[in-house]
Order: structure tokens, then sequence, then C-alpha cells
């Protein structure tokens, strides 16, 4: 489905991902965006702009996965729906049940009110969780799904739920592996990419950023623009019933994303190491990105250096992003 002419539902439209989302869709030339959102991790503020496109709308402000009636209003005349919106990992690891309703069961209520009102196709956001720490690098698609943690569990649970839904009623979807999706507008809540920020902030004070454990965890970071534009591929291919990971293919440190921002911001202050405590997080993990590359010519553009750079300047009120 083309975006141009077409009607999207995005839930999760003010957060970070979703905000960057609707500006792409805009740009794309969608006839309209419906946001659905309880701005739990995001809000107005990161839709100052896409706000001022008579094509865009709030519906009704605050906005509850788990009312069936709302997302049956919601989904009412709309031709595709992004579904980013979740509960955060740290959030599911505090609150396990509550992980599970606005995960799993608000999952299934925007499937079963995507049915009832006929909606052609569901980009699913999942997430790279699902997989734990890798077998083997890079992860493909065909990875284990050996998640240690409650967020991976409902995203796994989430697919599962997508492809129901296809064999039983036909509904077309993509289901997307996210790895670390970073950017301007981000915030302090993701457990893998805040360290980014929370670097930024403390170089930015002159104070020693922490890092726990001894660097060596190594990330697959993607730049917001190219996770979006992503989900514009994703939209519009023929493709469905089908998982892919969003990657670069490029595996970072810790200690070396570390580095990067200091010598981009000029600053040289050693960190200070502590033992790391949480072992349901990963520390090993990057992306295959050849069956994405494959099936709809996704490859991410933007380096990580050119990344940090945009962020940086976001952080600090640059001109620029």
């Amino acid at each position: 489905m083309k975006i141009k002419g077409h009607r999207f539902l995005v839930t999760g439209g003010a957060g970070f991902i979703g905000s960057h989302l609707v500006d792409l869709l805009l740009e794309e030339g969608a006839s309209k965006v419906l946001i659905f959102d309880n701005f739990m991790r995001g809000g107005e503020y990161n839709l100052k702009e896409a706000l001022k496109d008579k094509r865009v709308e709030l519906f009704e402000g605050k906005s509850d996965l788990l009312n069936q009636e709302q997302l049956e209003r919601a989904t009412q005349g709309v031709d595709g729906v992004f579904h980013l919106a979740s509960l955060c990992l740290a959030h599911c690891q505090d609150n396990p049940l509550l992980g599970v309703e606005i995960n799993i069961m608000g999952t299934q209520n925007l499937l079963q009110a995507c049915v009832k009102n006929h909606v052609q196709r569901v980009m699913f956001a999942s997430s790279s969780s699902i997989y734990g720490n890798a077998k083997y690098s890079p992860m493909d698609e065909n990875h284990p799904l050996e998640t240690r943690n409650f967020y991976g569990a409902t995203k796994i649970a989430g697919e599962a739920l997508c492809r129901a839904f296809y064999y039983k009623y036909g509904l077309d979807y993509l289901a997307y592996r996210f790895m670390n999706i970073y950017g301007p507008r981000q915030d302090y809540l993701g457990v893998y990419i805040a360290i980014i920020i929370i670097i930024i902030d403390r170089l930015l004070n002159n104070t020693a950023p922490t890092i726990y454990g001894d660097g060596s965890q190594s990330f697959d970071f993607v730049y917001v623009e190219d996770a979006c534009r992503s989900l514009i591929l994703g939209m519009e291919s023929s493709k469905t019933n089908e998982c892919y990971n969003i990657s670069t293919g490029k595996q970072t440190s810790v200690l070396n994303l570390f580095k990067t921002i200091s010598q981009i911001m000029g600053k040289n202050i050693p960190p200070v190491f502590k033992p790391s405590t949480d072992h349901t997080l990963v520390t090993n993990r990057i992306g295959s990105t050849e069956k994405a590359k494959k099936d709809f010519g996704f490859e991410a553009k933007i380096s990580l250096e050119e990344g940090l750079n945009r962020v940086i300047d976001w952080k600090v009120g640059r001109p620029g992003e």
C-alpha cells in the first residue's frame, strides 16, 4: 500500500519513534495521520510541527489500548496501522502484569478492531529483545528466541497474535524486530539507548559518565530516521506474514560509544566503571541486514557518528535536528 493518498493510524505516535514516523508520513503524502497515544513516554511537545498540519489528528487526547471502543473508533476509515505503542522494557520489569495487559491484550484489542473495520495492513513494532544474547552473529530472523525479560516475552506474544490474525482473518502484517533505535526526542527510559543521553548529559556537566561492566557490551545502533524509513518501506511492500530485523549490521561497544561521543563533544573525561548487577540485560547483539534488504530494499544510511552528531545538536540546542 502506497503512503500517498492513504489514511494511517499510529499508536504511540506522540513518542520518540512515533513522532518521527508521523513527520515522515506527512512528507510522503499521507492524506490523514491519526495519533493514538496515552502520553506515558511522549507528548504534544514531540509533535509541535506535525500538529500544524491539518492532516494530523490526536485521537481523543490520552488513548488506551485496553479500551476496545476507543480502538474501534480510531480504526474506522483507516487504511493502515503502525502499532508502535507498548510498555517499555524497564516498566515491564517493574510491573510484568501491566506489561502483559498493555503489550499483549492491547495488541489483541487493536488487531480485533482492525479486522472489524477492514484495515488493510498492520506494521507491528517487535523488538530484538526477543532474541536474548547472541548465539551467533549477526543474528538473523531464525535466531532462537531466548529473551530474559518480560518485555521481550510480550513482544514474542505480539508477533504470535499478528500471525494468528493473519491465518484466521487474512490481516496483512509485518513484524519488525528493531535493534537499538536512537535519535533526537529519545528519553531516559530506554534501557540500552538511554546511555547515549546520559553520557551527553554527564559530559555537558563536565562529570564522569558511569559505565556498568567493562564497557565491552556491544549493540547495533540504528538512527531513528532509518527506522522510520524502514516502516514506510514495509507498509508499501507486498510482503506479509513475515518478521524482519531492522539493523545496521554494525556492532558498537558501550566503551566505543562513549569514546565517539566524547570526541564529538571535545571532552576528555574518563568514565567511572561499576559492576553490572542486572543479569536480564543482554551484552551482545548485532542484527543481520540481509532479509530486509532482499525483500524491500532497506539499508541503514545514517552512520553512528552522523547520528550522534545530530543527537548532540538536538540536546544542546544547536541548529540542526
